[in-house]
């Protein structure tokens, strides 16, 4: 769970200012024109003195997504000798990964990236750093200071489960990972409770439901995670609150009174006036 948790706060650590772009707003005002004087010359159109060019990150998220890979974007400051280090370390990490990932490198103050500064609330971060997303758009992972040394990228690959479980915690909804396939017992008496939870008006819309195979290869990391075993022959529920809080894991059959009253008990907990869900910070662990 260390992983998902960090990752799903890491738009807290990396700050939450936003950039304030001040625009401006000029009116030329028309001279006034005696009606016996010749008519004016029409003036060519004014041009904007710059106009910005299209967003590097935003075009390398969607090469990305497109492609199914997971992107380190590069965000600077400047050119210089840190800087120039940090990216020679990233790209011979990057190699590492074969044809997993895409990187993207752009500069912080890039009139053009204005919307990536803000969604990922970098304006206060510090420089340079490394965010990992997977195709999803979820953060999977952030370098930067000591991490950027030597940066395991390998740690933010993240497995299509694990994308769907950190996006939608990111969102602040609560998760349902339901670890079944054609081979565990309950898998219909497993989703009752979910199914019914989801239903309830209270929880619909705050609430994301991810089915898992035990057996797919690609998800072992995620299960590990998890502490569920991929061998398990019943079907198991692992229910999550933002930010990756564990409410609670259950093998078999589901109720909903079970898991309401699960996530208030988490809530009780306390981290704040929210407790547990998507107004709250989730049980301490």
């Amino acid at each position: 769970m260390k992983k998902i948790a960090v990752a799903v706060v890491v738009l807290v650590a990396l700050g939450c200012a936003f950039m304030l772009v001040a625009q401006q707003n000029r009116t030329v005002a028309a001279a006034d024109v005696p009606a016996s004087a010749p008519a004016p010359t029409p003036e060519a159109k004014a041009v904007p003195a710059s106009i910005p060019s299209e967003s590097v990150a935003q075009a390398a998220m969607k090469k990305a997504a497109d492609g199914k890979k997971h992107l380190f974007l590069f965000v600077s400051v400047n050119d210089g000798e840190e800087t120039a280090t940090a990216k020679r370390v990233l790209e011979a990490a990057a190699t590492k990964l074969g044809d997993k990932a895409e990187l993207a490198f752009i500069k912080r103050d890039d009139a053009a990236e204005k919307d990536t500064v803000e969604k990922f609330q970098l304006a206060r971060a510090p420089m340079p750093i490394v965010l990992a997303l997977a195709p999803n758009g979820a953060i999977t992972g952030a370098y930067f200071g000591e991490k950027l040394k030597d940066p395991q990228l390998q740690d933010s690959i993240a497995s299509e489960s694990e994308q769907q479980c950190m996006k939608a915690l990111q969102d602040r909804k609560l998760v349902f990972v339901c670890v079944q396939n054609a081979t565990t017992t309950s898998n219909d008496v497993a989703m009752k409770g979910v199914d019914e939870f989801k239903a309830d008006t209270r929880f619909a819309q705050f609430t994301e439901v991810v089915k898992t195979d035990p057996a797919a290869d690609t998800e072992q990391s995620f299960l590990t995670k998890l502490k569920i075993d991929p061998k398990a022959t019943e079907a198991t529920t692992a229910f999550l609150a933002p930010p990756g809080a564990l409410v609670s894991k259950v093998s078999g059959a589901t109720t909903k009174d079970a898991l309401v009253s699960a996530l208030m008990a988490a809530s009780s907990g306390g981290c704040g006036a929210g407790g547990c869900g998507p107004k709250g910070c989730g049980p301490k662990k």
